[in-house]
């Protein structure tokens, strides 16, 4: 990764075209993301801020993002301050990770006031900060940080505003030829080059050592390189090199491997982050949902091996039935008061093996052989219960694996669905919070195939059912993959193109239990040949008549389906 000084000098380039912009909305979707809807040269654009250890960036996002039913704080204090005002400039704070956005607005009595919103993309030490610039005090931020945590900046608010440390490096817009030449004069390593330049990552200091190697005019080289990114950076591009992933604004010249590109900076950092940020978004929404479903699913295979065990004693009710009859056809040769009985087994191969049946001495021959047949009757009975048991134990793992693979891909907006529909099964209580709105129809997602043929995608068990039986027509053709947990998926039409069948297949596999596989088998067949056996739980179907096609899940697929939609 390498969101790194010269990404954040492209970024800021890049985010001019929102200078003189209005903000109109601001939404805060959880802790650590904020978003604000700029009106900008006649288009509107969503400005986000992620402070996530892991995903720390700034971008503009064309992605749909939930939002909470209530405004955090945070959310509410930056309508308060800046919701309504326009951007006199973005810049970068000494060729550091660190955008400052400068927000002219006015305070509640129509005064002008002038903002800056600080964002420190540094990893952990990420924050949103929201700064009274003519005071230089801190009006607020994402994350506290009082005098025990950080002894150098107190990030809490009405505290004057500290940046974070400078680094005693070279500048990469300020370096001299001079020192350039002297620094150069000798090979040297990224490690070095990150060292004595700001803003370098150093996967980008591997790329300027390679392009220096070529040429013995390194003073210029290094100025070029600088200033391929500026305006957005020249070739955005997403590499898979030696079994990691790399991004930049520019083109990683150095590194041989599987390339993608992209028009722009944005939708670059959409594609390397955003199903990740969503995935960590739905953690957070729905840990315990998946703790909980793993449990279940532990239990359940717990409860399979004591079944097995049962079936296996149960299984010998062949022998029961065996000895009760050999004691029946053998009641006058022993008495009670014995152990153990020795007759001939006629039911053996051969017909004269002897065999030794344990009996009660308490008993008499015939009470003897009516408790093997009780024996019998009861091992018989348990037989078909303990089958019972297993089968539907069986059905419930199947159930619950599905839901914790829908867990795992569903939006944060589906999470809710899921578990209402296992309050509906009663395997969870139904929440009682606060009152809701009248709950909504299950809504599939939507995608636009090559070929302009809508397509829809059930992300749960309510929307698989929802689509399959309800919005669909019996002549749409109906996907998913075979014998796999996946999502229901329909192409509107009665004759899809192949182009349209292979991305629809696509579809399907990604948001199956196989998305992380090759070669993915999805059947495909129309809606009428699609049923819901009766007593099945939801999102369980069988289907007839079906063909089968072979796909690779291609993420970039999906995104660019769901930018056509």
């Amino acid at each position: 990764m390498a969101f790194d000084g010269l990404f954040t000098y492209s970024m800021t380039a890049d985010l001019q075209q929102l200078v003189t912009g209005r903000i109109t909305k601001i939404h805060q979707p959880n802790a650590q993301e904020v978003v604000l809807h700029i009106r900008a040269n006649g288009s509107n654009q969503k400005l986000l801020f992620s402070i996530h250890p892991s995903y720390a960036r700034v971008h503009l996002t064309e992605q749909s993002i939930d939002n909470p039913a209530e405004p955090p704080m945070f959310c509410m204090l930056l309508r308060k301050h800046i919701e309504g005002g326009f951007i006199a400039s973005i810049k970068q704070h000494e060729f550091d990770r660190i955008i400052i956005v400068e927000i002219e607005s006015k305070n509640e009595i129509g005064d002008p006031i002038v903002r800056e919103l600080h964002a420190e993309i540094m990893g952990r030490h990420s924050n949103l900060l929201l700064i009274d610039k003519e005071q230089g005090k801190i009006v607020d931020s994402l994350k506290h940080l009082p005098p025990s945590v950080n002894s150098f900046r107190t990030v809490l608010p009405g505290q004057p505003y500290i940046a974070p440390p400078a680094q005693n490096k070279w500048h990469p817009l300020a370096v001299t030829d001079e020192q350039l030449t002297l620094f150069f004069s000798e090979p040297k390593t990224a490690k070095e080059v990150v060292s004595q330049f700001i803003g370098f990552s150093p996967i980008h200091a591997e790329e300027l050592l390679f392009r220096l190697t070529g040429t013995d005019d390194h003073v210029n080289c290094f100025k070029n390189f600088i200033a391929s990114f500026n305006s957005g950076g020249t070739k955005p591009m997403y590499v898979i090199a030696n079994n990691k992933t790399y991004f930049s604004p520019i083109a990683l010249t150095h590194l041989q491997g599987d390339v993608t590109l992209y028009p722009n900076v944005h939708e670059l950092l959409d594609r390397v982050f955003f199903a990740r940020a969503e995935r960590d978004r739905v953690k957070q929404q729905a840990g315990d949902l998946e703790r909980w479903l793993q449990n279940e699913i532990d239990k359940l295979i717990l409860k399979t091996k004591k079944l097995n065990k049962d079936y296996d004693r149960a299984s010998k009710l062949d022998q029961f039935q065996l000895y009760g009859e050999l004691l029946m056809a053998n009641i006058y040769a022993f008495e009670k008061g014995v152990k153990e009985v020795t007759v001939t087994n006629y039911y053996s191969e051969t017909g004269d093996e002897e065999i030794t049946i344990p009996v009660s001495e308490r008993k008499t021959p015939v009470e003897n052989a009516q408790s093997y047949y009780t024996k019998y009757t009861k091992a018989k009975n348990a037989l078909i219960m303990v089958q019972e048991q297993l089968e539907k134990t069986k059905e419930e793992i199947a159930y619950f694996e599905m839901l914790a693979q829908q867990v795992q891909q569903a939006a944060p907006g589906d999470i809710e669905e899921i578990r209402e529909e296992l309050a509906e099964q009663g395997y969870l209580k139904i929440r009682h919070a606060r009152k809701k709105k009248k709950q909504a129809k299950p809504e599939p997602e939507r995608y636009v195939s090559s070929t302009g043929v809508a397509i829809s995608v059930g992300k749960n068990n309510k929307q698989n059912d929802m689509l399959t039986f309800k919005l669909a027509k019996r002549t749409d053709i109906w996907l998913h993959t075979k014998d796999i947990p996946g999502s229901h998926v329909v192409i509107h039409t009665s004759e899809p193109d192949e182009t349209t069948l292979r991305e629809a297949a696509t579809l399907a596999a990604y948001f199956s239990k196989a998305r992380e596989s090759s070669s993915v088998p999805v059947d495909y067949t129309e809606i009428r040949q699609v049923k819901k056996p009766n007593g099945a739980k939801p999102g369980f179907v069988i289907y007839f008549e079906q063909k089968t096609v072979y796909i690779d899940p291609d993420e970039a697929v999906i995104l660019q389906l769901k930018k056509q939609s």
